[in-house]
């Protein structure tokens, strides 16, 4: 057999099959023609090599018979591909389309925060309730000391672990709809008993100096806990088109990419807690970089989140990156 004329003869099918295997998306015609064309190629190696051995054909059709393969059945795509498709589709997805529920949580924690420092910055009977007289300047110092009395390595530390563990009790009993509230007003009411405290006393800007730093990014994680736990809880409510055993197993494994991509972001808000906020920078460079670590995660989410939401990426880190599907 002349193995220039057989390769001449079929180039245009491996052509074909070579710009198949390369797209994401197919349409439903497009994958039946990749799967007739991987059948057919997959029998034109051992006809070439059993002819007239030529290693450089050989080589690229058994990588063009591998590859198209793969897209075909779904083979396990290497580890490095995972963790790259996580960090810049799974867990910026999963996010991305929970982000009524996360901002509804933002929000709302917002609102009580700010209605409840009011009242006690505004109603000295309330305020003299929380802290005897001429208490305002110990709780000052008690605040501005809480973040540099432990060094600061074991409180980061501390810090990034007790942050890990609300984030997942909200993830885990969101279920529910009920306990993520819970956390959230406990946060929100803390948030607003110390600022309205610290206000009274002409103390507001020593309230945002040592919290905007670590606090920004700190809360935005804990609201995107809430927000995906709490979506879960309206899956089992509502689960759409799916049946509610496959939409509660899709937005499950979701959620545990949320869980696994929020370790890092509580790991930075940690650091800057233990390193930034007790530090000796300028209040505004430490408030500067607190905006900057939030505008950062949210222009992650924001840019990759949508971009893979809108490729159809669902935040299950389970569903396949590169199975030829019908769009």
């Amino acid at each position: 057999m002349d193995v220039d004329a057989y390769a001449i003869a079929h180039s245009a099918e491996w052509g074909r099959l070579e710009q198949l295997v390369r797209r994401r998306r197919l349409t439903g015609a497009e994958v039946d023609e990749l799967v007739i064309l991987h059948q057919h190629a997959a029998a034109h190696p051992a006809v070439v090599q059993s002819s007239s051995p030529d290693p450089q054909l050989v080589a690229r059709l058994s990588g063009l018979v591998a590859r198209s393969g793969a897209a075909v059945t779904g083979a396990h795509v290497p580890s490095r591909r995972e963790l790259a498709r996580f960090v810049a589709e799974v867990f910026p997805a999963a996010v991305w389309r929970a982000r009524w529920w996360v901002i509804g949580a933002a929000l709302g924690s917002a609102v009580v925060a700010v209605a409840l420092g009011a009242w006690v910055a505004g109603s000295p009977l309330v305020a003299a309730r929380l802290v005897p007289e001429g208490g305002g300047r110990a709780l000052r110092e008690e605040f501005v000391t809480y973040y540099s009395a432990n060094a600061h390595g074991s409180f980061a530390f501390k810090v990034w672990t007790n942050n890990a563990w609300v984030a997942a009790q909200c993830l885990l009993t969101g279920i529910s709809l009920l306990f993520p509230v819970w956390v959230l007003l406990q946060n929100a009411a803390n948030v607003g008993v110390i600022g309205g405290l610290l206000a009274r006393d002409g103390q507001l800007g020593t309230f945002f100096v040592y919290l905007a730093p670590h606090g920004l990014l700190e809360l935005t994680a804990i609201f995107v806990a809430a927000g995906v736990g709490m979506r879960l809880g309206w899956t089992l409510v509502d689960p759409g088109p799916r049946t509610r055993r496959q939409a509660l197993g899709r937005e499950g494994r979701a959620m545990g990419a949320v869980a696994l991509g929020l370790v890092p972001v509580f790991a930075v808000a940690g650091t800057l807690e233990g390193f930034v906020t007790p530090s000796a920078l300028w209040p505004q460079l430490r408030v500067t970089l607190g905006v900057l670590a939030e505008a950062a995660f949210i222009a992650y989410v924001g840019v990759l989140g949508r971009r893979a939401a809108a490729r159809a990426e669902s935040g299950d880190p389970d569903a396949p990156a590169a199975l030829p599907t019908a769009g």
